[in-house]
């Protein structure tokens, strides 16, 4: 609230349906903000936020010079004033624009609800209707969705009315209108009424069991590994369409691994068969009982001792097996980079969601130190560096290689030339990223013995791993997070730094606080939605066994007793800018603004840790991972407080608790001043570094920054690099202004292709 509005707190609001509430000065600011934006990208004259402002300041200077002696205000009246003032201050095209839209509604509210309900929602739908995703910032909510096409907006018209449906029937209006205001971002409000989770942890062992169904056929066992991977990616798909969010494999290595050794006993039992039929060796050998013995083998790294006793001392005879085993396991070997390389194709080709998006997918692997999990992990990363059709880079599934001491850190551990090779892709190709079992945090549920204690991240940063609901399913598979609400913490610094005059931290951690219940509130609110729901509603989710203990349901029960493993979590956007305003500099610039954004946080993990053990419940805490949400608080902060230098000055607030971009540090000390912040978020968490030039001819420096990261205490991290590809003869790596594969200039014919970010918003969250 500026200083201005301050004077106007005594004013009470009385809306068209008659209800009273309290004085909003944000609601004339967003009010102004969108008049003017219905402009700026169909006339060539450019509004800025100082526009906005001095609209907005001239309108609270009326109200306050006209209501000094009321103490209400209709609705009505603050729009007669908002059009003077348009008039006065020399906007008669934005006069227009807002007296246009106020009567559109009048009459929407007639037509289509009546007087008691007042919505933006034919506008809404006006807008996807008729304008293009580049336009329209609700097409582009959701970056895996193509807002432009066909389904892409019968997607976003469903989730416009079923987002005014949320707010209208399904919330508290004390929820809805913070989100509205822009205190808070309630993620995926459209799938509220559905009662749908986030993401989940996806269990293959448990689905490959048996078989499962899709819903329009059943899917038996899997039988060698192109089976495994093709199922695998199946059941992305179909679990994709019971969630609003996206869907992980926690352990890819290990969930693969059987389908290795399947593939391998059949190679081999047929390669003996054709070396039979070159020979005249049946005396030696019965083929009936090497088969037997064939289907005992527990490894692909067999002992060829094992055909000592038919070989009866024929030097032919053992030739013959090694010659088999060496053909079984190259074809083994094939067959599994063909699967590995199917799966990356499926994963970025099939779609979900009525024919909208790929799915959001994630896959976690490292640790499995068996000769068939390894396999799996090498063909894997051969089949991510070697890209997609035309080469490019794939962006799904998200890869993340789990790091530990002892299995593949060390050149002296089982798995240390994978991690190495992981290093050799991802400096190629932005993929994997890296998560760190050693970080304290992780490694406090982990055992050795027990690869589902291993914990596993999704793409965009969502962690599921402690359980203060049952400690023995302190475990990563079959679990996912079931909400996340954020809250806008540069408008609290704002608000007790710059608007005060001065910094009043027992102002701020009070609101903060105050917030953080109302979140809380809410979160609570949609899970009782959640737990309404049975498990017809979620037909692969549930009625496949995917979520933990689902199977254990059953028809007609309410989903609590299974959901309550999931996570209610809460999130934050720009913790830079919060220090920014309360004391003048970031968490990158000085020591005092480390010390009080780790107070901020730690407040609101302590926050969270007491909801958990209030309702027995896994509250926690997120680095939000949805980028699009930073520029929409900034919009509205920046329409209301105007253009406040490090803080509303730029496009979008400063990912969760990130170091800004654009400030000049080192790597080294970027990790070392965001690492603690890992530990405290418990919800998810993700560290970025950004690299210039060519890292795949670095990969020593490459896997020397992974190593910062774990020695810090890093939950989980990535690092940015350029990525250009030329479509024409398919050259990937970096690229200026010549390709160095065909010496084609920028510029001649089809554009290069550039990426640079691997900050993918996998979960789906908006």
């Amino acid at each position: 609230m500026t200083i201005e509005e301050e004077k106007l707190d005594y004013l009470t609001v009385i809306k068209r349906s008659g209800k009273k509430v309290a004085w909003n000065g944000t609601k004339i600011a967003l009010a102004i903000k969108k008049s003017f934006d219905s402009l700026e990208k169909d006339e060539e004259k450019h509004y800025s936020e100082k526009d906005v402002n001095k609209v907005y300041n001239a309108v609270i200077k009326r109200i306050e010079k006209e209501y000094k002696n009321e103490d209400k205000i209709k609705i009505e009246n603050i729009q007669d004033l908002i059009e003077s003032e348009l008039q006065k201050q020399g906007y008669p095209d934005v006069y227009k624009a807002f007296a246009d839209y106020r009567e559109r509604r009048n009459i929407s509210r007639q037509i289509f609800f009546g007087e008691k309900k007042q919505h933006k929602f034919l506008k809404a739908l006006e807008n996807l209707g008729l304008k293009s995703a580049h336009e329209e910032n609700s097409k582009r909510e959701n970056a895996n969705v193509d807002g432009d096409t066909a389904m892409g907006t019968m997607l976003q018209y469903g989730s416009t009315v079923s987002k005014e449906f949320a707010k209208a029937y399904l919330m508290k209006p004390k929820f809805a209108e913070a989100h509205e205001n822009g205190d808070i971002h309630i993620h995926d409000m459209d799938f509220l009424p559905m009662g749908t989770t986030t993401c989940c942890q996806i269990d293959l062992n448990k689905l490959f069991k048996n078989g499962f169904s899709t819903g329009h056929g059943f899917l038996r066992q899997p039988k060698d590994i192109i089976s495994y991977a093709a199922l695998a990616a199946i059941a992305i798909q179909s679990n994709q369409n019971d969630q609003h969010g996206g869907q992980a494999i926690p352990a890819f290595d290990y969930y693969m691994a059987p389908g290795v050794l399947a593939t391998f006993k059949k190679q081999l039992k047929q390669a003996i068969y054709d070396y039979l039929d070159l020979t005249d060796l049946e005396y030696y050998i019965n083929m009936d009982k090497i088969a037997k013995e064939i289907d005992k083998i527990k490894t692909i790294d067999i002992d060829l001792s094992m055909f000592d006793s038919y070989t009866k001392g024929s030097k032919q005879v053992e030739r013959l097996f090694k010659k088999a085993y060496e053909k079984a396991y190259e074809k083994t070997d094939r067959q599994t980079y063909q699967a590995m390389e199917a799966f990356i194709h499926n994963l970025n080709t099939m779609h979900s969601r009525a024919g909208a998006q790929v799915p959001f997918s994630s896959i976690n692997f490292g640790t499995d130190t068996s000769p068939e999990g390894r396999m799996v992990m090498r063909n894997y990363l051969l089949a991510t560096d070697a890209g997609l059709g035309n080469h490019e880079t794939p962006i799904f599934p998200i890869s993340i290689f789990k790091v530990k001491e002892g299995v593949n850190y060390n050149k002296e551990d089982p798995n240390y030339d994978l991690f190495r090779l992981a290093c050799e892709v991802s400096a190629k190709r932005l993929f994997p990223n890296f998560s760190f079992i050693d970080a304290p945090f992780n490694l406090e549920y982990y055992d050795p013995n027990n690869y589902e204690t291993e914990v596993g991240y999704m793409g965009c940063r969502t962690r599921v791993l402690g359980n203060v609901v049952d400690p023995n399913k302190a475990i990563t598979p079959g679990r996912g997070n079931l909400s996340f609400t954020s809250i806008n913490l540069p408008r609290l610094g704002i608000k007790h730094g710059i608007v005060s005059g001065e910094t009043d931290l027992d102002g701020f951690f009070k609101e903060l606080g105050d917030l953080m219940d109302l979140v809380k509130d809410q979160l609570l609110e949609r899970f009782e939605i959640q737990c309404s729901k049975r498990i017809y509603n979620f037909p692969f989710l549930l009625g496949q066994g995917v979520w933990i203990d689902s199977e254990k349901l059953k028809p007609n029960d309410r989903l609590r007793k299974v959901l309550k493993h999931g996570t209610l979590t809460v999130g934050f956007i720009g913790l830079a800018e919060c220090l920014k305003a309360l004391i003048g500099k970031h968490h990158g610039e000085s020591e005092e603004a480390q010390k009080l954004g780790l107070k901020i946080i730690g407040f609101m993990r302590q926050k969270v840790d007491e909801y958990a053990k209030e309702y027995n419940l896994n509250f926690s805490l997120i680095a939000t991972p949805a980028e699009g949400l930073s520029g929409r608080f900034t919009n509205i902060d920046k329409a209301v407080y105007g253009k406040i230098k490090g803080v509303t000055d730029r496009d979008y607030y400063t990912n969760s608790f990130h170091v800004p971009v654009y400030y000049n540090i080192s790597i080294v000390k970027k990790i070392e001043i965001e690492a603690p912040y890992h530990a405290l978020t418990n919800g998810g968490h993700i560290s970025y570094v950004e690299l210039d030039g060519d890292t795949a001819m670095n990969v020593d420096a490459f896997e020397k920054i992974i190593r910062v990261m774990h020695d810090n205490g890093i939950g989980y991290g990535a690092i940015n690099h350029p990525v250009d590809r030329d479509p024409v003869c398919g050259y990937t790596g970096v690229i200026g202004d010549f390709c160095p594969g065909c010496g084609r200039k920028e510029g001649e014919g089809v554009p290069m292709e550039r990426i640079k970010n691997a900050s993918l918003n996998t979960c789906g969250g908006r």
